[in-house]
């Protein structure tokens, strides 16, 4: 018996065209959800917080806990609403833009350090925003600048990889100053990257002139896109302190987002590794009044994070004994102080975030220590962290 033949007809051709166009196009997607979910996979590998810790309730300014019954994740497929949404969301823009703030105001909780030293941001920090139609995962990414050391290569390599993975980027531009070369520079990078949405975002709209400087800033930035041949998803002004447009911003960022289940369990905030997290609020807090050249010289390490042994079961103790290093030995002078009182500042500051953080009593052991041009040496970058 014969196979009858094929119709050549051109509405039949069309057809077939058709249906081999839409199982590849399924198949496309459901590599694409495979895909996102081994990074999925991989990334929950590494989260460290403990459960027993994460059951319990946490400080106001805990990060990577929350109570996993006031999340609205969908904790199963028969819970997930149609046209549920997930995935990664990066903010990039020159140093001290305000990325870390928006970041933390979306998260709702702290999970990024800030300061108003430009670029303290030196790793990629994921906060996540969970919804009843989505979850969003932040991606906080070092300023992108102009390197004059190894550190800042490598610094603005790690933004460049970041471009490559997220689904949606929100370009953020201080609302209080002048777009300038180092806007300019980022948003001619931002063109190359031509398939993935681009969200302009002008933050620190408290701190602009009135209403009509945040208008002019949002015409600057629509010109600004063209000149560079950026078409905008979106352009929205929000101010990360007073809380104005932040839920407009998660609603316009969620949009962008890929149809897909939630990449993360509820309750979590952040995926950063509780020593990484405790070595940032360190430094956080060593560079609160420093001079202009210390904030980029200075490194933390965590070296040992161990319950005391010994204590009561209702009265535990965390021993945390960490290294600031710095390039120089003047530089280390000013980090300890006269007769050690900065750094007995530092001590007392940092200790209050970790404890919030961690919510338990820490002993927190500090040591100064140089490590020379560490910026310029790749092995010591390394050991570093970086």
């Amino acid at each position: 018996m014969t196979e009858p033949r094929r119709s050549s007809s051109p509405r039949a051709k069309a057809s077939r065209n058709a249906a081999r166009g839409g199982a590849q196009q399924r198949d496309a997607e459901r590599k694409a959800a495979e895909k996102r979910r081994n990074r999925s996979i991989a990334q929950a590998e590494r989260r460290t917080t403990a459960d027993s810790v994460r059951s319990t309730e946490p400080a106001p300014t805990a990060a990577g806990r929350a109570r996993v019954a006031d999340s609205p994740t969908p904790t199963s497929y028969s819970d997930m609403p149609e046209g549920y949404r997930a995935g990664f969301a990066c903010f990039v823009g020159r140093p001290n833009a305000g990325k870390s703030t928006l970041t933390n105001a979306l998260v709702g909780a702290k999970i990024a350090i800030t300061s108003g030293r430009p670029q303290t941001t030196r790793h990629t920090v994921r906060g996540i925003v969970h919804r009843p139609d989505a979850q969003l995962v932040l991606v906080d990414t070092p300023g992108l600048h102009r390197p004059r050391t190894l550190l800042g290569e490598r610094l603005n390599d790690q933004v460049r990889a970041t471009w490559a993975e997220v689904d949606v980027i929100g370009f953020c531009i201080p609302a209080d100053q002048k777009i300038g070369p180092g806007d300019m520079y980022i948003a001619r990078q931002l063109a190359e990257v031509r398939r993935t949405p681009k969200i302009a975002i002008v933050t620190k709209t408290d701190a602009a002139a009135g209403k009509q400087a945040v208008g002019e800033q949002l015409l600057e930035v629509v010109e600004l896109g063209k000149e560079v041949g950026i078409e905008w998803a979106d352009v929205v002004p929000v101010s990360a302190v007073a809380g104005d447009q932040v839920g407009l911003l998660a609603d316009l960022l969620a949009a962008q987002l890929p149809v897909s289940p939630p990449l993360y369990p509820g309750g979590e905030l952040t995926d950063e590794p509780e020593q990484v997290m405790v070595g940032e609020l360190i430094r956080e807090a060593a560079l609160e009044g420093v001079r202009d050249e210390l904030p980029h010289s200075l490194a933390v390490t965590v070296e040992e994070m161990l319950p005391r042994s010994g204590r009561p079961k209702d009265k535990p103790l965390l021993d945390v004994h960490a290294v600031l290093y710095v390039e120089r030995q003047s530089q280390k002078a000013i980090v300890i102080g006269t007769g050690g009182s900065r750094l007995r500042d530092v001590g007392t500051r940092a200790r209050r975030q970790i404890e919030a953080l961690l919510g338990t009593p820490v002993f927190l052991d500090l040591h100064v220590k140089v490590a020379k041009d560490w910026q310029r040496d790749p092995k010591q970058l390394q050991r570093l962290g970086f």
